[in-house]
């Protein structure tokens, strides 16, 4: 297949992102923002819904690391019930906090320059993800908390799991950040939200055709 190079105008830097002919600099920025607001979309639904985080094994949220052995320690008294009850509201905070992502994600995608594009369609399989997460992690950290809050203070479980995690980090068993439930849940919910957005980026630049988009496969194909 012939190749093509990019050229981006504005700072006079050539791009090593080949492409059909006939696909040009607009086509393949426009490309990109259609592949982000596919993955972004998918994700945000996936994840935003009951059983989201829990149903998931590759986003389900767990107890932090170093309190999983006391945790067994509670099953094997017949403290069980609480433990999953205590998981259980861990993932439906994140799944209540998810869809709040939305609308940072696609107006990220918006302000998303021609040249941003095509640095992200010529970067590796997760380049659009990674744009993502450094345009958009900290302000939906922010739009999280306090829906991840309200979500875990129904739950008196929240208040035990905060004080026992307290109690750990204060001998170092824990790290601080997972100490509070609240920022241990909001970190690992946006931890999921861009694990399925790349996901989905990487199903797209493998097979375009599939996106069931012409503009994707005209862009993606010719890669």
């Amino acid at each position: 297949m012939r190749r093509r190079w990019f050229l981006l105008a504005p700072c006079g830097l050539a791009i090593g992102a080949p492409a059909r002919a006939g696909v040009s600099e607009t086509d393949a920025a426009s490309g990109i923002r259609a592949a982000l607001e596919k993955g972004a979309g998918y994700a945000v639904d996936m994840l935003g819904r009951q059983d989201g985080f829990l149903g998931n094994a590759a986003v389900r949220i767990d107890l932090p690391e170093s309190l999983r052995g006391p945790a067994k320690l509670l099953r094997a008294t017949g403290q069980g019930g609480r433990i999953d009850e205590l998981v259980t509201a861990l993932n439906r905070a994140a799944e209540a906090a998810v869809p709040q992502a939305r609308t940072l994600l696609v107006g990220a995608v918006r302000d998303m320059s021609v040249e941003d594009g095509l640095r992200i369609l010529r970067g590796g399989d997760d380049a659009a993800t990674r744009f993502f997460e450094a345009k958009t992690r900290e302000p939906l950290g922010v739009k999280f908390l306090p829906i991840v809050q309200q979500a875990t203070h129904r739950v008196a479980l929240a208040d035990k799991y905060t004080a026992v995690a307290g109690k750990a980090a204060g001998f170092g068993l824990v790290r601080h950040e997972d100490a509070n439930i609240d920022d241990y849940v909001t970190g690992k919910a946006l931890d999921g939200l861009y694990l399925m957005i790349g996901e989905q980026e990487k199903k797209i630049r493998q097979d375009p055709a599939a996106a069931g988009s012409a503009l994707l496969k005209k862009v993606f194909g010719g890669l």
